[in-house]
């Protein structure tokens, strides 16, 4: 098997244990590994650094509360996201009545459904109260670690923290934020 081969199956994986178990180290690692690269596809297709990160915040919101509907069988996890990007993109530029990108090259050509698009904007709302609503120290660890494409050691040494104090606030931030997307 190929790696590559190895690491899509990894991520199907990581979809089924989210969408079974609410599992939340499966998601962990999939935002680790999929929001720093949304976010420079977004900044890539033409979005400012402001937002390129509050769509990929949401886009990874999205995979959490959505993974009932990822099928391995009609995409990759891989392509499934960047759909939600491009969507999510086209969307905002909508409401802000920018006229929309040229062909982006990720996933298909359908445009998503008018209940879900509603229903991320929803989401989207809710989950950046929720951060905002973080304690500063847990919410300044997530921004690091989502927004900032900070690795927890490369946090520990910026701030002076022990690793597991960075773990571990990142992980009550997570469970707080999860619990408010409920």
């Amino acid at each position: 098997m190929k790696n590559s081969d190895g690491k899509r199956m990894l991520w199907v994986s990581h979809m089924t244990r989210i969408r079974d178990h609410q599992d939340q180290a499966a998601f962990a690692e999939l935002f680790d590994h999929f929001a720093p690269r949304v976010k420079g596809f977004l900044i890539k297709s033409g979005a400012n650094n402001s937002l390129a990160e509050e769509c990929a915040q949401e886009v990874m919101a999205t995979c959490w509360h959505k993974a009932h509907m990822f099928d391995p069988a009609r995409a990759s996890v891989a392509t499934w996201i960047f759909t939600i990007a491009r969507n999510r993109k086209i969307d905002v530029l909508r409401k802000e009545r920018r006229p929309e990108p040229e062909e982006l090259t990720w996933g298909p050509e359908e445009e998503p459904d008018q209940a879900d698009v509603m229903a991320i904007q929803q989401e989207s709302e809710i989950l950046g109260r929720a951060i905002a609503e973080l304690p500063e120290a847990q919410r300044e660890l997530i921004q690091k670690a989502y927004f900032g494409d900070f690795t927890h050691s490369e946090i520990a040494d910026q701030t002076g923290l022990p690793l597991g104090t960075i773990k571990s606030r990142i992980r009550l931030a997570l469970e707080r934020l999860r619990h408010a997307m409920k």
